[in-house]
C-alpha cells in the first residue's frame, strides 16, 4: 500500500522530533497488524497534529510532557523529553513545566515523571551524572 501524503510529512516531523533511529526502529520492528496503528500514529498526530501551524514544535514537545505527566506515562516521557531537547526546549524548561504539571496532577505523578526526564536528561548528556 502506497503510503500517503500525510502520512510521509508526519514521518519526517516524527524523525525530526523524536529521531530518525527510534522511529525508523520502532517501524522495523512492526508488523502488518501493528503497521495500522503505526498508520494513524503518524498520519493523525504527526502528520496533521504537529504540521498545524497554530504552535511550534517547542510548545508542543512543553505540552507532551506535562500531558504525559498528567496521564501518568513516565514509560513514554523519556523519549518526549528527549524529543523536546531537539525542539528547543532547555532543562530548565523542562524543570518548570514538570513542577507545574506536578502541581496539577499530584505528587506521585510528577515524582514518575521527574525521574523518567532525570533518566532521559542524564542518558542525553544534558545533566552532569552525580558524583
Amino acid at each position: 500500500m502506497a503510503e500517503s501524503e500525510l502520512f510521509e510529512r508526519g514521518l519526517q516531523v516524527r524523525r525530526d522530533v523524536l529521531g530518525a533511529e527510534y522511529v525508523d526502529a520502532n517501524l522495523a520492528d512492526t508488523d502488518e497488524f501493528m503497521m495500522a496503528f503505526q498508520r494513524v500514529l503518524t498520519e493523525w498526530v504527526w502528520g496533521y497534529t504537529w504540521s498545524r501551524p497554530g504552535l511550534d514544535r517547542k510548545t508542543r514537545s512543553m505540552l507532551n510532557v506535562a500531558i504525559l505527566t498528567a496521564l501518568g506515562r513516565p514509560q513514554e516521557l523519556g523519549v518526549y523529553v528527549k524529543g523536546a531537547l531537539t525542539t528547543g526546549v532547555s532543562v530548565d524548561e523542562i524543570k518548570e513545566v514538570l513542577i507545574h504539571a506536578t502541581a496539577y496532577c499530584g505528587m506521585p505523578a510528577g515524582r514518575q515523571a521527574f525521574q523518567a526526564a532525570h533518566a532521559t536528561l542524564l542518558a542525553e548528556g544534558a545533566l552532569p551524572r552525580p558524583g
